[in-house]
């Protein structure tokens, strides 16, 4: 990894804003390798160094990605007037990292939503042509047929577009109510709802299991959520056919 300048360096250990950093370093509140810097300006090797904030260590994350739990209620956005955005779910560090969410999920629909600042990966993961699946859960009104799943094999013409051959699953009903397991390989406005209505049926409600390689931690809950690790985050760059990690960083 090529050298940097500290305050950019310190950016990437979510310390805040460069203001906010050189503030810190003329406080003297950050130590390089135990001595104290120069200044803003100094270069570092990130691989190769250990800085810390009033002596406690601090983690050097060179790209942000995160995997959040999304609930209900809350929109895909950074900023919208329309209500609560995902945004609002994480804490300061991550939203000065200005991560955004890889994709939208409906305001009512929940389960796994990335958020990463890797703009390059971001893409590519919700590009059709990388072929990153998508595994949804929807409640319907009624249950599908051979006829449904063939239809969605393939690919169901909607008004503005044919989407893209999907994988349908009949799932066990439960409590009364019906299930189906969708697995697509792109994500446009409503896409699955779509689908489900060009076949007569109605999605009462819907939850994205999986993206990619990546699922829920069992435990968690609506509106939690944890950093991915840098190998996670690897593998699914690479599903995407990108390298594992950023060349730039």
């Amino acid at each position: 990894m090529r050298p940097m300048r500290l305050d950019r360096y310190l950016g990437l250990c979510d310390l805040g804003t460069r203001k906010e950093i050189k503030a810190l370093i003329k406080a003297g509140r950050i130590r390089v390798d135990g001595a104290l810097p120069r200044g803003p300006e100094d270069k570092v090797e990130p691989d190769a160094v250990q800085a810390t904030l009033d002596g406690e260590p601090l983690l050097f994350r060179p790209v942000a990605a995160v995997l959040l739990y999304k609930p209900a209620g809350y929109l895909s956005a950074t900023e919208d007037r329309g209500g609560p955005t995902v945004m609002e779910l994480l804490d300061d560090a991550l939203r000065k990292r200005a991560v955004f969410p890889v994709g939208r999920l409906d305001k009512d629909t929940t389960g796994v939503l990335i958020l990463t600042d890797d703009g390059e990966g971001g893409h590519a993961l919700l590009s059709p042509k990388s072929h990153v699946e998508k595994a949804y859960v929807a409640q319907i009104n009624r249950r599908i047929g051979k006829e449904h799943m063939d239809a969605f094999a393939r690919g169901v013409e909607l008004s503005d577009f044919t989407a893209m051959p999907a994988l349908l699953e009949p799932l066990p009903d439960r409590d009364g109510a019906h299930y189906a397991r969708v697995t697509l390989h792109e994500g446009k406005f409503h896409q699955v709802k779509r689908m489900f209505a060009a076949q007569g049926r109605k999605v009462l409600a819907l939850h994205r299991e999986r993206f990619g390689s990546l699922t829920l931690d069992p435990g968690m809950k609506p509106g939690d959520w944890r950093y991915l690790t840098r190998e996670e985050w690897s593998a699914l760059r690479v599903e995407a056919g990108l390298p594992p990690w950023p060349e730039e960083v």
